[in-house]
């Protein structure tokens, strides 16, 4: 009978046990209190500990286990984690690792360690990192593993399986076998339940599949993950630019980069200037909040003293300062929803700049008629509670004109940032909510300039 899976829980009187146990050197409880415990979830709780405890631990398991949960590691962490290794150590994990794995931990050391390390790896694994190391991180060719499994065209089906076998030894998960020529270019793939229906005497050319996705070398990282999401891939084969087949990607590799992006649009929306995280020095913390909160203080300064040259006005009708917030969270907030959107279409393959214009015009009569609701509402409520019908009107009128302006800045903003090369996640942050605060504090005085001629 299959047990249920049971969920690892960190909770204080755990890690206070398991602290205990590591001062204690209580091998057998640590040992015990793992041994049905997932990677991932070791992971997590080796974050609670300092390196030197944490190596203690991962000394008392299996080396594929020590292997796994350090790859696990996020890259800072996993940097400081390595300091105590030595060379020897690392090479003795490495060698349990997929290629693109140990080229990423290698990329993390410092050069002379690197080297080291580099030629202490097994002959085998070290031609696949040494290849993978030319390539950026950023790219495919850095991305991919080497380890994967190929047919050739002209083999029957009973050779291809005879070679799976052979080939399987390095690979832990595979989808589809890839079909090559006798140069390596890449044909395309073959599924395995297609070789197990198929006659034994058949052959692969009969029964492969020709039409399938690929992605070269030096695209970038961004684009093989919105490929895979588009076409909701496993796996994808990496070709050079002979056509070669040269690796394949899979989708925990792409889940890493979806989560990258997503951190780093979710830093830049809020105004954070480099990847920063909680337990970072405060120094670095300080340095990535700091060049946005510095653009809002310099918006607040315009804002003030552009509200001073409708100093006569203010004194006239005073009350019409008191409508400034209303008006620049509206505009702010309307501005930001929009950009959001356009940021949340710029992700996706199917946007295209053929269809601008119809969104162009629907974001327009969406902000009429938000712009007329809110409007009116706001009419109302002024009537209501201050018994002003110009105030009222006033205030309703700036109130619409800057819905209407702030949709279309929100709008605009992502698509001319894209279009200059930049991150248009910048448009949904702290940059289109100080560009709204003046942009509704000039509508809402010149609407009241105007109207109190």
């Amino acid at each position: 009978m299959e047990q249920p899976l049971v969920e690892f829980e960190l909770t204080k009187e755990f890690r206070d046990r398991f602290q205990q146990a590591l001062d204690e050197q209580d091998d057998q409880f640590i040992h015990n209190i793992l041994a049905d415990v997932k990677s991932a979830d070791i992971t997590s709780l080796l974050y609670e500990f300092n390196s030197e405890e944490s190596k203690y631990v991962l000394g008392l398991l299996d080396m594929d286990v020590q292997a796994e949960i350090i790859s696990d590691l996020d890259s800072d962490t996993r940097k400081r984690f390595l300091k105590v290794y030595l060379p020897t150590e690392i090479i003795d994990f490495l060698n349990h690792l997929p290629s693109d794995d140990a080229a990423d931990i290698l990329n993390e050391l410092p050069i002379k360690e690197r080297e080291e390390v580099l030629s202490g790896l097994n002959p085998e694994l070290r031609i696949k990192v040494t290849e993978l190391l030319r390539y950026e991180e950023n790219v495919a060719g850095g991305l991919m593993a080497k380890e994967l499994i190929k047919a050739r065209y002209y083999w029957s089906v009973v050779q291809c399986i005879d070679e799976i076998r052979k080939q399987a030894e390095n690979v832990n998960k595979f989808y589809s076998v890839y079909v090559v020529d006798e140069h390596d270019v890449l044909l395309g793939r073959v599924a395995l339940q297609d070789l197990i229906i198929s006659d034994t005497r058949t052959i692969v050319d009969d029964i492969y599949e020709k039409d399938i996705l690929s992605v070269e070398t030096y695209m970038e990282d961004s684009e093989v993950a919105e490929i895979m999401q588009k076409y909701d891939l496993e796996s994808i084969p990496v070709v050079n630019v002979r056509r070669q087949l040269v690796g394949r990607i899979t989708i925990d590799d792409v889940l890493d980069v979806i989560t990258e992006q997503a951190d780093e649009e979710r830093q830049i929306m809020a105004g954070i200037s480099e990847d920063v995280e909680e337990d970072d020095s405060v120094w670095r913390n300080t340095r990535a909040r700091l060049p946005w909160l510095l653009i809002g203080i310099a918006g607040g300064l315009m804002n003030a003293k552009f509200m001073g040259l409708f100093e006569e006005e203010l004194a006239r009708v005073t009350a019409i300062a008191f409508f400034t917030p209303l008006i620049q969270a509206t505009g702010g907030n309307v501005g930001i929803q929009s950009s959001s959107l356009i940021v949340q279409s710029l992700a996706n393959l199917d946007f295209v700049d053929e269809g601008l214009w119809n969104r162009f015009v629907k974001v327009f009569f969406v902000a009429l008629l938000n712009g007329l609701f809110l409007s009116v509402l706001v009419f109302g409520a002024n009537v209501l509670l201050f018994g002003e019908y110009q105030l009222s009107m006033i205030v309703s009128l700036a109130l619409f004109s800057v819905i209407v302006f702030a949709s279309f800045i929100g709008t605009v903003t992502p698509l001319i940032l894209n279009r200059l090369g930049f991150n248009p996640a910048l448009a949904a942050g702290p940059f289109i909510t100080t560009t709204n605060d003046l942009l509704g504090l000039t509508v809402y005085f010149f609407t009241v300039h105007l109207m109190l001629k």
